[in-house]
């Protein structure tokens, strides 16, 4: 059997996501490109993208299936029906501290670029997510991350960076309230 013939890695990492974030007592999201194949609210997409909460209190019936994610949830109040097709989610990852994964947006059975790890705040996992859909599978490029201390991630032009302000003689320090 040849790469080919295998179906996508893509509904078993969001499942193993999905399982790994109702554990550890955190929120699962994902993030869905939308098209005329997506089943959600349509006020709610913006930028051709929206997010949803796929918990187990945000959702009834939910179905994490190989080729559709299906579920009931409300959205102000009444109860819509959600499909999304896998090939359409972009990202999963948790709420309260934006560990996922983002994916290449592409069909779920073509190859392209691996997933995306991500331990980033849910502002850099949008960016991320933004930058991953923005690629194509012809054209995408696989991203390594560097810790800081890596001699690969230091680089001669940097400039030494700037002295603190020394605090001035005979004043103590204070902190005001800003409301």
């Amino acid at each position: 059997m040849n790469s080919l013939d295998t179906s996508s890695t893509r509904p078993y990492l969001i499942r193993a996501l999905y399982e790994w974030c109702t554990d550890n007592g955190l929120t699962p999201y994902v993030a869905v490109a939308v098209d005329e194949t997506v089943q959600v609210p349509r006020e709610y997409v913006k930028n051709d993208e929206i997010v949803l909460n796929i918990s187990f209190d945000a959702t009834s019936s939910l179905k994490l299936g190989n080729d559709f994610i299906e579920f009931k949830a409300r959205f102000a109040g009444s109860a819509r029906e959600i499909m999304v097709p896998i090939a359409r989610v972009i990202a999963i990852y948790a709420r309260e501290n934006g560990q996922g994964m983002a994916f290449p947006l592409g069909g779920a059975g073509t190859l392209a670029s691996p997933p995306v790890a991500t331990g980033a705040a849910d502002a850099s996992l949008a960016n991320s997510t933004q930058e991953t859909a923005a690629a194509s599978a012809s054209d995408a490029k696989i991203v390594q991350l560097v810790p800081a201390n890596h001699p690969a991630s230091s680089r001669d032009e940097d400039p030494e960076p700037p002295e603190p302000p020394k605090p001035q003689q005979g004043k103590r320090p204070s902190l005001k309230r800003v409301k």
